[in-house]
C-alpha cells in the first residue's frame, strides 16, 4: 500500500494542473459534484477537520477558484461554492485525475483495475 501510494502521490504532484494539492483537488471535485454547501459539511465529506478545510478554502478563494459567503440561514456557517473559473479548473482537474489513476494502475489488467477500485471504495 505504501509503495502504491507513493507512486500515485508522485504522479499526482507531477501531473496535476494549477499546482493543486490533493486536498485542494478533493475540495474542487466535491463542490463540482454536490454544488455549494457549508464549509463544515464540505470538510466532513472529504474527511478534513475544520481547521484544515478552512485553510484549503481560504487558499482556493485567494486564487479565485471558490467563493464564500455567510450562510443566510445560519450566520455561524460559511457557505462555499465554485466560481466560474473554479468550475472550469475542476472540470479539467478531474480529467487529469482520471489520467493519473490510469497511470497508477497501468500495470494491472482491466479486471484487476476494477477489483482495486472496488476494494479501495470498500476501505474508504
Amino acid at each position: 500500500m505504501r509503495v502504491a501510494n507513493q507512486r500515485h502521490t508522485a504522479l499526482f504532484a507531477e501531473r496535476m494542473i494549477e499546482g493543486l494539492t490533493p486536498p485542494q483537488f478533493a475540495t474542487l471535485a466535491k463542490l463540482r459534484e454536490i454544488g455549494p454547501c457549508s464549509q463544515n459539511r464540505l470538510g466532513r465529506l472529504i474527511f478534513l477537520d475544520a481547521a484544515t478545510i478552512k485553510g484549503v478554502v481560504d487558499r482556493l478563494s485567494g486564487r479565485g477558484l471558490v467563493m464564500t459567503a455567510d450562510d443566510p440561514s445560519d450566520k455561524r456557517r460559511r457557505a462555499v461554492g465554485l466560481t466560474a473559473h473554479g468550475q472550469s479548473v475542476a472540470d479539467a482537474a478531474i480529467e487529469v485525475a482520471r489520467e493519473i489513476t490510469e497511470a497508477t494502475l497501468e500495470k494491472l489488467s482491466l479486471r484487476e483495475k476494477k477489483q482495486v477500485v472496488e476494494l479501495l471504495r470498500k476501505l474508504g
